[in-house]
């Protein structure tokens, strides 16, 4: 038996003084929709949605979700029939989502942000008929050919839902949300759904690295994940956090992140407070001082961002996801806030959450056991997950590097539109480098496409950013591989920099070389580093690495 088969992490499975369930099975066969049909049998009063300063009850949130699903049966859209949308984090998106859901249908949640070329990829390729959007991303649906196979086009303004919404305004050939919610019957559709066949999600990943691809997620994937997730992690706190408060999503819900934290909150009855946009630090900061949510799910981006703007102390209880989090903001993070940030690590092939680091979330218990610093955390719940060496394909052992395989109820069906395709015998390979501790603790070292290759040494680029991260005149960096000219097939290391206020003009480049070069392997300082006034960001606020290896690449081309 290998050391995974043995599920070492289950000796870890504490939150503190509390012992966590080794298993939160069997999970309910049911469809997702009924989480919100539960929160609002029992939680009709209590507030669903705060978003640009206006509430709304789960009472009026489940009213207007049975209405749109009602509306979207009235104008053709069938069991099965692929939905796109193209929302930001609001009341839309989250009445759209459940409608959709209710309606038979599934979910094609868009980016905002996209360009025709990436809607024309994900729309053409998911083969909805119907589109909801915002007017602000009609001109650029409409600028497309790919609009032409779109049956029904239904528009809603951002103010929509908000305390700046306004009359409706009509445009020919589209239909209005409010609208057609306004005009739908109040009784949804009777839909026979099978909770482990039939898909809720079809989400596009991977255009950042090359073309995406649709991720199929049932209804019972994502209700396994919403409760293998934080009702376990937490489970011992519920009493004082069911139907009591509130968690701030200043993630792009149209990420499975922020898809996420719509399900748990939804599952525990709380309020969303909703940022509608990801990059709005002043408004992050300062609904976090005028509401004290239980919880705020952020990216690390984010945190840098927090950081330079001076959050001040808080009680809510962070978490971090989508991408590694640098241990020193982590720790700078802390020092301020008085809070640390809980790291949590999935993928949207897995609904998308697996591992948490139980060990960080302890403080929320007021009990501080020896924190994992820098762990993604144990598996959670009925996840199992193990480390394969990716040339030989044999398990590693504790300590050494491998990439991570899961297995487990939340794993995505397939890769569209063929189940099983990306599987392999129901394990997903992720791409991803780490190692375990032997208590059962992963460690993210790396992707395995970010890893470089200095005349055969591997380079870990996340620990290449974490060192220069380190320095104090630091805001933001990032390091990758380009092609060294001098020789063939290997690569050197390059960085990119965005340096404090404080420090601009101060900083060199000489100074962060040799502050590299003390913690860090001769072959993995950086060769040249760049400052920048700021980096490139995919649309989760991620730092696009594809974008500034392609910038090199084009560079070297023309030298």
């Amino acid at each position: 038996m290998s050391v995974y088969d043995g599920k070492i992490w289950l000796r870890s499975y504490k939150l503190g003084p509390f012992e966590l369930a080794s298993t939160m099975a069997p999970y309910p066969k049911v469809p997702v929709f009924t989480f919100l049909d539960a929160a609002v049998a029992k939680f009709a009063r209590r507030p669903a949605c705060l978003y640009r300063d206006r509430a709304m009850t789960y009472k009026e949130l489940g009213g207007l979700v049975n209405r749109l699903a009602s509306g979207l049966r009235s104008i053709g859209v069938e069991p099965g029939d692929r939905v796109a949308t193209i929302l930001n984090t609001s009341p839309q998106y989250v009445i759209s989502d459940f409608a959709i859901q209710k309606a038979g249908a599934v979910h094609v949640p868009c980016s905002p942000l996209h360009r025709c070329h990436d809607l024309a990829l994900e729309i053409g390729a998911s083969g909805a008929e119907t589109l909801i959007c915002l007017d602000d991303n009609l001109s650029e649906v409409m600028s497309h050919d790919f609009s032409a196979g779109l049956r029904n086009i239904i528009t809603t303004s951002a103010d929509d839902f908000s305390a700046m919404e306004s009359e409706t305004v009509s445009r020919p050939g589209r239909l209005n949300l409010r609208d057609l919610i306004e005009q739908a019957d109040p009784t949804p559709p009777t839909v026979d759904i099978d909770p482990e066949e039939d898909l809720a999600l079809l989400v596009f990943t991977g255009g950042a690295t090359g073309r995406p691809k649709g991720v199929m997620l049932t209804h019972y994937n994502l209700v396994a994940n919403t409760i293998q997730a934080l009702p376990w992690a937490i489970g011992p706190l519920r009493n004082g956090i069911i139907g009591k408060s509130s968690v701030l999503i200043g993630i792009p819900v149209f990420h499975s992140y922020g898809h996420w934290a719509i399900r748990a909150a939804v599952y525990w009855g709380l309020q969303m407070i909703m940022i509608p946009d990801p990059r709005d630090t002043p408004g992050i900061a300062a609904l976090l001082k005028a509401h004290r949510p239980f919880m705020a799910p952020l990216v690390p981006t984010q945190y840098m961002k927090l950081l330079e703007h001076g959050v001040g102390r808080t009680n809510t209880t962070f978490t971090s996801g989508a991408a590694p989090l640098p241990p020193e903001l982590a720790a700078q993070f802390r020092k301020m806030t008085g809070m640390p940030i809980t790291e949590a690590y999935g993928l949207t092939e897995t609904s998308p959450v697996t591992h948490f680091n139980l060990s960080s979330f302890s403080k929320i218990t007021g009990f501080m056991p020896s924190e994992k610093k820098a762990s993604i955390g144990v598996p959670v719940a009925d996840t199992e997950a193990r480390l394969v060496d990716p040339v030989v394909g044999s398990e590693v052992p504790v300590g050494e590097v491998g990439e991570l395989y899961i297995r487990g109820p939340q794993v995505m069906k397939g890769y569209w539109p063929t189940p099983g395709r990306g599987l392999a015998n129901g394990w997903l390979p992720t791409g991803d480098l780490c190692r375990m501790d032997s208590e059962g603790y992963f460690y993210l070292v790396d992707r395995d496409k970010d890893m470089i290759n200095v005349s055969g040494n591997k380079v870990y680029s996340t620990r290449v950013d974490e060192v220069i991260f380190e320095h104090p005149g630091v805001a933001q960096a990032v390091s990758i591989g380009i092609p060294d000219g001098d020789r063939p097939g290997s690569e050197r290391v390059k960085a990119f920099v965005v340096v404090k206020e404080s420090y601009a003009g101060k900083l060199t480049e000489e100074e962060l070389i040799a502050h590299c070069s003390e913690r860090l392997a001769p072959y993995a300082v950086p060769k040249t580093i760049e400052f920048r006034a700021g980096l490139p960001m995919t649309v989760t606020q991620k730092l696009f690495k594809k974008q500034l290896r392609d910038e090199e690449i084009e560079r070297s081309k023309r030298r």
